[in-house]
């Protein structure tokens, strides 16, 4: 990698498609009046998935990061995913930095 290499954080928030049955989701809602919780519905479980991508800039750091939500991280039939950008954390081997992460095209 070259010596222009930067890390940028990102997560990938994973749910499932909107009319595909949540039954983690259900139980959660069913279990908030015993909580003295009202008011709330519409849940959705899901999972969030945070990583460091060392990449030259944001654009190409977020080009892997959609390829791993898309292929790996996400199961395309029955869920979506939103992938948050979390920010530069700065030069590759920099104290705190972390590893770079290349998937072959």
């Amino acid at each position: 990698m070259s010596d222009s290499t930067r890390t940028w954080r990102f997560a990938v928030n994973v749910t499932p498609k909107p009319g595909i049955l949540d039954p983690q989701g259900k139980a959660v809602e069913r279990s908030l009046p015993h909580l003295g919780i009202a008011g709330v519905s519409g849940v959705r479980v899901g999972r969030r998935v945070e990583m460091a991508v060392g990449a030259a800039d944001e654009a190409a750091a977020r080009a892997v990061v959609d390829r791993l939500a898309g292929e790996l991280l996400s199961n395309p039939l029955v869920e979506q995913f939103a992938v948050e950008p979390l920010g530069e954390v700065g030069e590759v081997g920099e104290a705190g930095g972390a590893a770079s992460a290349r998937v072959p095209g």
